[in-house]
């Protein structure tokens, strides 16, 4: 079972989540229906909450779910367009890019070139809530829902020893806070920013996501750090 000092020292009301591959489903993970959509988001929610949560290429059939859990590329042909201003028969269109060309830009060298990157996957990706994580498993990264204080808390132990520890990338909502940190595996990733993802989370909450190598050394100076000095113990009290 694994715990985490940080959060104690921000008060978090959630569980923080460890993301974890699996050649196995768990009996009473929750899981989306084979070819129904469902955003990745939102078992997220359902994992800080206490649950967990499975996922596998066949039972995600939403292309940035599986592009942000980095089960599968995005496709070209069709969602450069969607993500854009439409055209090539797509209607609707979401506007997140000025146009198909720089969505494709983005779609070809951020999410698929990270992808590509990855090491060999197991069938399954959980979420679990990191105390239910057992002693032989090693999550891929721990996601932390938090509040504006937490928020600012997280950023500023991720700088503690240097600069540059922590970046707000745009993408999905599941490539900001579990494709990105598996990536990157030394910085700190805010998400959550994603307008299509947050009505599947509480208004006031965004990620902070970290691989487990960095959260393990945060734990190491959380108890050395700000977190224990009178600035923060004022923020401390009010959360």
């Amino acid at each position: 079972m694994m715990d985490s000092i940080i959060a104690g020292h921000i008060k978090l009301t959630n569980h923080p989540v460890a993301v974890v591959q699996s050649d196995a489903r768990p009996v009473k993970a929750l899981e989306f229906s084979a070819n129904r959509w469902g955003c990745v988001v939102a078992m997220l929610a359902a994992a800080a909450r206490g649950n967990v949560a499975a996922f596998s290429a066949e039972t995600t059939p939403c292309l940035g779910g599986r592009a942000g859990l980095g089960f599968a590329k995005y496709p070209l042909g069709w969602i450069e367009y969607f993500l854009s201003c439409g055209g090539n028969g797509v209607d609707r269109c979401e506007r997140y890019k000025k146009s198909p060309d720089a969505a494709r830009d983005f779609i070809c060298n951020v999410p698929n070139a990270l992808i590509e990157k990855l090491p060999p996957r197991k069938k399954f990706l959980l979420f679990k809530p990191l105390d239910l994580v057992a002693d032989d498993e090693t999550p891929d990264v721990i996601i932390f829902l938090v509040n504006a204080d937490q928020l600012s808390g997280l950023i500023t132990l991720a700088n503690y020893d240097g600069d540059c520890g922590a970046k707000i990338s745009f993408g999905a909502g599941c490539a900001q806070t579990v494709l990105y940190p598996m990536s990157e595996r030394d910085v700190c990733f805010v998400g959550l920013t994603d307008p299509s993802a947050r009505k599947f989370i509480g208004k006031d909450l965004l990620a902070v996501s970290m691989s487990h190598e960095k959260f393990l050394q945060l734990e190491a100076v959380a108890e050395e750090s700000f977190l224990t000095a009178d600035a923060w113990q004022k923020i401390f009290r009010r959360i």
